[in-house]
């Protein structure tokens, strides 16, 4: 099955670029490159094996995430604007002068831009979550279809990853959800396998 094989290398490829997230300068555009290629792959196949939902779910699970990433920035920005405004206000006064914050000032201004970093951050959590679960199906119905059962435990780890990211631990699972992605498209069976009972 051509699409298979096609998958199986772009899904690969995809997944290191993915890795390369932290790289300098770079790093941000290889992870898009490469999410576009994992979700490229996921198509052909549910195209090879016929089952339109495993796309869709990972469709809905990278929507989720963008959505998440914007809404968090707007709450961020909707909370913390009346705090970024004071503190520009006072250090670009009017006469020139730049003038200091008392202290209960200071700390008004310290809390506002905490509850609007914090805010944003669990929205982007929930966000995670929730897409985390559709990628999950998705990654379960290939395993399920091809018989590759390290895609079951690829979208678990994603799961356990995003729950866990508030506690900072989640962002090591994640990192080790992308490595066994990478294992997981490399070592992809070209044809579907006989369901097992």
């Amino acid at each position: 099955m051509d699409n298979i094989r096609d998958a199986k290398y772009l899904g690969g490829i995809g997944s290191i670029l993915m890795l390369l997230l932290l790289a300098p300068n770079v790093g941000f555009i290889l992870y898009i490159v490469g999410v576009v290629l994992v979700a490229i792959a996921v198509k052909k196949i549910a195209d090879a094996v016929g089952d339109s939902s495993i796309f869709n779910n990972m469709l809905i699970s990278i929507i989720l995430f963008i959505v998440g990433g914007a809404v968090g920035v707007a709450v961020g920005f909707s909370l913390g604007l009346a705090s970024f405004a004071q503190i520009f206000s006072r250090v670009f006064a009017g006469d020139g002068l730049s003038r200091e914050f008392t202290e209960p000032e200071a700390l008004q201004l310290f809390w506002g831009l905490f509850i609007a970093v914090f805010a944003a951050l669990v929205v982007v959590w929930v966000f995670s979550i929730v897409s985390s679960i559709f990628l999950r199906k998705s990654y379960s119905s290939i395993s399920e279809k091809l018989g590759a059962g390290l895609f079951s435990t690829t979208g678990l780890l994603y799961l356990i990853g995003a729950a866990l990211a508030i506690v900072l631990i989640g962002f090591v699972i994640l990192f080790v959800a992308v490595i066994v992605q990478i294992v997981a498209f490399f070592t992809l069976p070209e044809q579907p396998s006989s369901p097992q009972s």
